[in-house]
């Protein structure tokens, strides 16, 4: 007999593979990767996630991304029906549970909110896409792409297969193709697409933080401005990282965010 699972069976495998998907605004890291993911339970077709985040004090803006995303990302697989995320030990999990849960705005979760949260996820979209393409463009010079050729890539230059390590990077008007680490260039891809670099009126693929297209004698200035952003997530990273691991030690006092 097949143990095989069904392609609509429900399993913490799965379901861990979806939430792999939802980052850290913050950070742009995983929330499975960054240990965020305390537990999944299963019944049926419902699923609930619990989240601990490094600590009770975090943005609630951030923190909602991040569990409107969860709810959102185990929704899509096949044979849930529902998911419930509870946000534990945070200052704001009340309102943060009952509001994702209950299908409700930001707004009308937090009435006393200075605005909404798509203003901060669209600024740190826009960071993460500047670190992205700063990862991306290295693995460019690392294949031997000159900075004027990667200066003048449109989107149409670069053909990635699912599931494959190398992309093709097609040179000079497709006369000639060179391999290159495929994950930097898939995960700047999904970042410009989320931030709409792709759908505007400039077909050059990578850019200044201004959006503009590059000028290939500033490349250099443009490609240090956008390691800026990364180093800057790289260094809150560590912070977090640090944070969390003494909240989850096996010896703190209980927390409470009450």
């Amino acid at each position: 007999m097949s143990t095989d699972s069904r392609d609509d069976d429900v399993t913490t495998a799965r379901v861990r593979e979806r939430l792999d998907r939802v980052t850290d605004p913050e950070l742009d890291t995983s929330i499975v990767e960054l240990d965020y993911v305390d537990e999944i339970r299963i019944d049926g077709g419902e699923v609930r996630v619990a989240v601990t985040l490094p600590t009770a004090w975090c943005s609630p803006a951030f923190a909602w991304m991040m569990a409107t995303d969860a709810r959102d990302a185990v929704e899509t697989l096949p044979g849930v029906t529902r998911a419930a995320v509870e946000l534990q030990e945070h200052m704001h999990e009340t309102e943060i549970n009952r509001g994702v849960n209950e299908g409700l705005s930001f707004a009308e979760a937090f009435p006393d909110a200075d605005g909404g949260v798509e203003p901060v996820r669209a600024e740190l979209d826009e960071k993460a896409r500047l670190a992205r393409q700063h990862d991306a463009t290295g693995a460019l010079l690392a294949a031997g792409v000159s900075e004027e050729q990667i200066a003048e890539l449109t989107r149409s230059d670069v053909e990635l297969d699912d599931g494959a390590d190398r992309a093709h990077v097609w040179l000079r008007d497709g006369a000639f193709a060179v391999g290159v680490d495929a994950d930097p260039l898939a995960r700047y891809l999904e970042k410009a697409a989320a931030t709409g670099l792709l759908d505007d009126d400039h077909a050059e693929l990578f850019r200044t933080p201004d959006g503009e297209p590059i000028d290939p004698d500033a490349f250099e200035t443009v490609h240090h401005r956008t390691r800026a952003a990364g180093v800057n997530m790289s260094g809150q990273g560590s912070v977090c990282d640090a944070l969390h691991e003494s909240r989850t030690a096996a010896d703190r006092p209980p927390l409470s965010s009450r």
